[in-house]
């Protein structure tokens, strides 16, 4: 069984699956949902401040690219540190990073410099992402796929929450002050919620992986291998799921409905991602994440499939509602996959890792679905893209299922 060490070295009681146990991934849920703001914020305001900064669309769009990067690249380094001294640790440094970001973003007198802000910002959010959902991870056996997918859930929960707030308050009292109290509510609250989750974990520094059980399923591959598989996988997915995500609005300009729906279809997509995310952990915990992301990505690649021949306003309403249902699971179940496969001390290292990859996919798709459009005039090539892609991720997890068929899983003991 994995358990704490307290400041003493000795291991207080802690009985995985249990109630405290559920307390801290609420506590969890909580700490993800309030730091995801870093990933939706700038969203919001880049007409505003693109009209401050007298910057073209593509300028002010950097914002956000140098988010993504720091999400990317901060996932790993929060992961190092959760493997090594704790979560509370790697959340704590996120809650740094974003209250800094955040506070200078506000104060900045020139675009380069919320640009480069915004890259602190994006590794601040980072923290509440993929190190979470490894340390989840750690608290359950039962149901592990179920508590992976819930402290994943925050990223979609501040997608739903966090835009009109900041829409809101950049009407109200602008933007530069909005961008301050964002940093300063976030420090507050973070701090004060996990100083709870670490009152519930008995203050320990790390989690102790030294009777964990070791992986339940042998892949026969070497670690390195695998998770350089699940970075192609998570790749080849994310570009699929980009098409939709980033350009459904301007689809929607083009066909004649106007961006206020594509926006709804977006927002409908994110809502079904959110009951797909918790679906999918209740199918992890039965058939395990290999399965559970093989069965998301060949529905992705049917809703991809879908948006070639139908291309009515509630025909796409109801598309992008499958879209979203299929799709919002298929992220966590590279974590739940990891744990499955992979030595527990390196969960959230592994995991921070996959998850670089799987926001690389999201750039590049974006990207490349665009260059696509101006190719071709169409968007029709870019969803044939896109479905290439997904058959790609298709083709690794059933490789993966093959393999872990031929050896079959490995009896746990505690």
């Amino acid at each position: 069984m994995e358990t704490p060490l307290g400041k003493t070295g000795k291991t207080p009681a802690f009985t995985l699956d249990s109630r405290q146990a559920w307390v801290r991934l609420g506590l969890a849920l909580v700490i993800g949902s309030i730091g995801s703001v870093g990933m939706w914020s700038v969203v919001v305001v880049l007409p505003t401040v693109q009209a401050e900064f007298a910057a073209s669309r593509g300028g002010a769009s950097l914002a956000f690219t140098m988010a993504m990067l720091g999400f990317g690249l901060g996932g790993v380094v929060t992961g190092k540190l959760t493997d090594r001294f704790g979560i509370v640790a790697a959340i704590a440094a996120g809650i740094a990073l974003i209250a800094l970001g955040y506070a200078g973003a506000g104060l900045s007198t020139s675009l380069w410099q919320f640009t480069a802000l915004h890259f602190l910002i994006g590794a601040g959010a980072s923290a509440t992402f993929g190190p979470l959902m490894a340390e989840a991870s750690h608290w359950f056996e039962r149901y592990r796929g179920l508590a992976v997918t819930i402290a994943a859930t925050g990223n979609y929960l501040g997608g739903t929450l966090w835009p009109p707030l900041v829409n809101w308050g950049s009407a109200t009292i602008g933007w530069r002050a909005t961008h301050i109290l964002i940093g300063a509510f976030c420090a507050v609250s973070m701090t004060l919620v996990v100083l709870l989750l670490r009152a519930q974990m008995r203050g320990h520094a790390a989690t102790s992986h030294a009777a964990a059980p070791p992986p339940k399923i042998d892949l026969q591959l070497p670690t390195n291998t695998l998770t350089a598989l699940l970075c192609v996988a998570s790749i080849a997915c994310c570009v699929a799921m980009a098409m939709p995500q980033v350009h459904i609005v301007a689809y929607c300009g083009d066909l004649g409905y106007g961006a206020a729906r594509g926006a709804e279809m977006l927002s409908l997509m994110l809502a079904f991602g959110i009951i797909s995310r918790i679906g999918s952990g209740f199918l992890a915990d039965r058939i395990g994440g290999i399965r559970t992301l093989l069965l998301g990505s060949v529905a992705q690649g049917v809703a991809l499939l879908f948006y070639l021949f139908f291309d009515g306003l509630g025909s796409l309403y109801v598309i992008s509602a499958m879209f979203g249902l299929f799709q919002g699971g298929i992220v966590p179940a590279y974590a739940i996959i990891v744990r499955e496969a992979m030595p527990a001390r390196e969960a959230a290292t592994r995991v921070g890792i996959v998850i670089m990859a799987s926001v690389l996919g999201m750039s590049f798709g974006g990207w490349i679905s665009g260059v696509i459009f101006d190719a071709t005039g169409s968007y029709a090539a870019a969803f044939v893209n896109g479905m290439a892609w997904n058959a790609l991720n298709v083709a690794i997890m059933l490789l993966l299922l093959l393999r872990a068929r031929r050896r079959g899983p490995r009896v746990a003991m505690a």
